[in-house]
């Protein structure tokens, strides 16, 4: 089936009818969970929200008199930016006394593939001490906080529950809470923040991709998260972290918000961006999502795919994808790089049509699941309903009590207005 027909499909199960009785569960709860007032940092109302965002770290004269001068911890990538200038370099001509930087997946300067472990070391340009806080040691040790008056996170996120930032910012949080250290979170868009989405994470299946009972898709930002991670107990801390939020200003959940920089190295543009909630999942399934091409997660296929519409090789490409699923071997598949980002936003769901392709052709291969696919999933009970045949639909309505539930239960951490 070429790329037309699965849109065709696509628009096809979009259009069919939910149940009336899942249809008044989604109206109950979307009344019962208005979105709260939009506060600045003192607590006053933000401004006309129609304009483009003002992120957390460009506020700078909301946090600037409280860190000058102080010895200060980041947890910060390539994404950290005061205007066009590294948080870093902002902070240091500003007189902030930046002791450590830890690094999360990627690396400080973005230089490491998806899963590569991260060295301690110094920041060539700087010569501040970097510690890793991805791969063996995934939390600050105390003596990484020894004699640091705050730490600052700010990292762009993507909106997605396995996207590993948020489980570093969780971490971080808990390692602050034991040392009774405030932590400063500069707030950025979520590009995805639009829609809620997927099945939510089963405690059981805790990893770090995944360590919160939220959805795939869970529509809120690092600083919403982080008030929900403190304010439902989710840290494994006696104390509660000292958490300081600067919102972002002019910014609203449904409108569209194009990443200035590349949150990591595949996912170099709006269109990966938009794709990598739905495209994700086959890094759990016996496939390549187009890692070790120019186009990662925007297209995906498997040698023994059948009625695709492209072909590709993935190959090694240092810093980005050195062992990519079938290296140096011809896939067909399907190619995404004519949608548009716009299409994909209007749809405000997880797009699985082609998931599901791979899967009525390739269930039955041994091997077609990854354990990975759980991990993601946050469940086994998906892999299960493949496996049995049922429909993405029917998969579907397994998600829309807790997805309703999860919407009421985040109500009370949100800074931002949908609309």
């Amino acid at each position: 089936m070429g790329l037309n027909g699965i849109k065709s499909r696509f628009q096809a199960v979009k259009n069919k009818a939910i149940p009336s009785f899942s249809v008044f569960l989604v109206l109950l709860f979307s009344l019962a969970t208005k979105p709260t007032r939009a506060v600045d940092f003192f607590g006053e109302p933000l401004r006309d929200q129609t304009q483009t965002p003002i992120c957390g770290a460009d506020r700078y004269r909301m946090w600037l008199p409280a860190l000058k001068g102080k010895k200060i911890g980041l947890m910060v990538n390539p994404t950290s930016r005061v205007g066009r200038m590294h948080l870093v370099d902002f902070m240091r001509k500003k007189r902030v006394d930046v002791q450590v930087i830890f690094a999360p997946e990627h690396g400080f300067r973005g230089e490491a593939q998806a899963g590569e472990e991260i060295l301690d070391g110094r920041d060539v340009s700087t010569g501040i001490r970097v510690v890793s806080l991805y791969g063996k040691n995934v939390k600050p040790k105390p003596e990484d906080l020894t004699g640091l008056d705050a730490v600052v996170f700010d990292i762009q996120d993507v909106g997605v529950r396995f996207y590993t930032y948020l489980s570093s910012l969780h971490y971080l949080m808990q390692a602050c809470a034991d040392q009774n250290i405030p932590l400063w979170l500069f707030d950025r868009p979520n590009p995805n923040g639009h829609f809620v989405d997927g099945p939510v994470l089963d405690t059981a299946f805790r990893s770090f991709v995944g360590l919160h009972p939220i959805p795939v898709v869970h529509g809120m930002t690092l600083g919403e998260l982080a008030r929900m991670i403190q304010g439902e107990g989710w840290l494994d801390s006696a104390r509660v972290c000292p958490l300081v939020v600067v919102p972002i200003d002019r910014y609203r959940r449904s409108q569209r918000y194009d990443l200035p920089v590349p949150p990591s190295p595949n996912l170099p543009d709006a269109l990966s961006v938009a794709l990598y909630p739905s495209i994700c999942f086959f890094e759990g399934i016996d496939a390549s999502l187009g890692r070790g091409t120019s186009k990662p997660f925007q297209m995906v296929g498997a040698p023994w795919f059948l009625g695709g519409d492209t072909t590709f090789m993935p190959i090694s490409i240092p810093g980005k994808s050195n062992h990519p699923p079938y290296m140096n071997v011809s896939c067909v598949g399907l190619n995404f790089t004519n949608l548009s980002v716009d299409d994909i936003r209007s749809n405000a769901r997880l797009w699985l049509d082609p998931l599901w392709l791979f899967c009525d052709q390739g269930r039955n291969r041994d091997g077609f699941f990854l354990p990975f696919f759980d991990k993601l999933a946050g469940n086994a009970v998906w892999r299960g309903a493949i496996l049995q045949g049922e429909s993405e639909l029917e998969v579907r309505s397994t998600w829309i009590t807790p997805l309703a539930e999860f919407r009421q239960r985040r109500a009370p951490y949100l800074i931002y207005p949908d609309e």
